[in-house]
């Protein structure tokens, strides 16, 4: 599913840093100037008055604001503007990752991974996943982690798949804790360790899994029984 707007809690958040390509910092004053602007665009976007929505996240877009440029592209993806225009979002959309909205970047991703301008395009996909998870983006780390989970679009590497779960784990992923201590139960693409299993299991589970609780009494009885590794 296509991420949507961004959202009016943090829509005048300053993009993060993504390498060289960021511009120039905006003066104070634009920076004030342009939050006003995007929660105005985002109150007439949640009020239903999508032309007027539009229209401000053009004027924004035109301003090289990198927020405005994903929201009106979002609007074309999503068929919300009079004329959507699938190419015109991915031209927004990579204008807007290269001020370092990371948020794009994974937009990006997931444009081709779902054929939305074309067929679908894996390669490129990873490529997107790959800029987003590096700088930060926990479900693009979740994306990485499963591609080589399950060694799609990159080379089958449950190790590297370790590595992205492990970082997705820590940003809060649920779906990652639970399963970086089955990597861990399971000895794969990491050393087995029941203990740190469980510890990542019980992570999950004090997060809301549902499967995980089960995970940690199960555990506790092995390694009562003096199983560990």
């Amino acid at each position: 599913m296509l991420v949507s707007l961004w959202p009016a809690a943090a829509a005048a958040a300053a993009p993060a840093p993504a390498g060289p390509a960021v511009t120039e910092t905006p003066a104070p004053a634009e920076l004030a100037r342009d939050r006003r602007d995007i929660e105005a665009a985002l109150a007439e976007y949640e009020a239903g008055r999508l032309r007027e929505a539009q229209r401000r996240f053009l004027e924004l877009a035109r301003r090289g604001n990198p927020v405005g440029r994903y929201n009106l592209a979002m609007m074309h993806v999503l068929d919300e503007v009079a004329r959507p225009d699938k190419r015109e979002a991915v031209r927004l959309l990579e204008a807007s990752a290269a001020q370092g909205f990371v948020r794009a970047e994974f937009a990006l991703a997931q444009i081709y991974e779902l054929g939305v301008v074309g067929p679908p395009d894996i390669g490129r996909s990873i490529e997107w996943y790959r800029r987003a998870a590096e700088h930060g983006h926990v479900d693009a780390q979740v994306s990485m982690g499963t591609a080589y989970y399950l060694g799609r679009g990159v080379p089958a590497d449950p190790a590297a798949a370790a590595q992205w779960y492990r970082l997705a784990a820590n940003g809060g992923d649920v779906g990652a804790q639970y399963l970086l201590g089955s990597m861990y139960e399971a000895g794969l693409g990491v050393e087995r360790d029941l203990r740190i299993a469980r510890y990542w299991y019980d992570v999950a589970a004090r997060n809301g899994d549902e499967a995980a609780p089960h995970k940690v009494r199960e555990l506790d009885e092995r390694l009562r029984a003096g199983e560990g590794r």
